[in-house]
């Protein structure tokens, strides 16, 4: 199993906003195309980034050909319209919390 890595910021003032899409296309996207999200993590205190989430591939191949799909650029170029410090990391995925 591969593992997708995401962190980013929300940009002030799109919080509304932001929670609608990825509540509605974001996360269903990812599905979508394949990707199996594992988790959302949103920091409430201390330094980092303010979400970190996941998602999960059975290969690595799989996870490559949906980063590199148009609908995958898509989704993220809406994401990109939400937040900010956006970075991502693609790894084995293991039974623990990752970074």
């Amino acid at each position: 199993m591969i593992k997708l890595l995401m962190s980013w910021d929300i940009r002030p003032g799109r919080e509304a906003d932001y929670m609608e899409f990825i509540t509605e296309e974001f996360a269903p996207g990812m599905v979508r195309l394949g990707i199996q999200p594992t988790e959302a993590w949103y920091t409430v205190a201390g330094n980092g980034p303010q979400m970190l989430s996941g998602g999960i591939t059975e290969d690595q191949e799989t996870m490559l050909n949906i980063l590199r799909s148009e609908e995958w650029r898509e989704l993220e170029k809406e994401l990109l319209t939400y937040v900010m410090n956006y970075e991502y990391k693609i790894v084995p995925a293991s039974g623990n919390f990752q970074l």
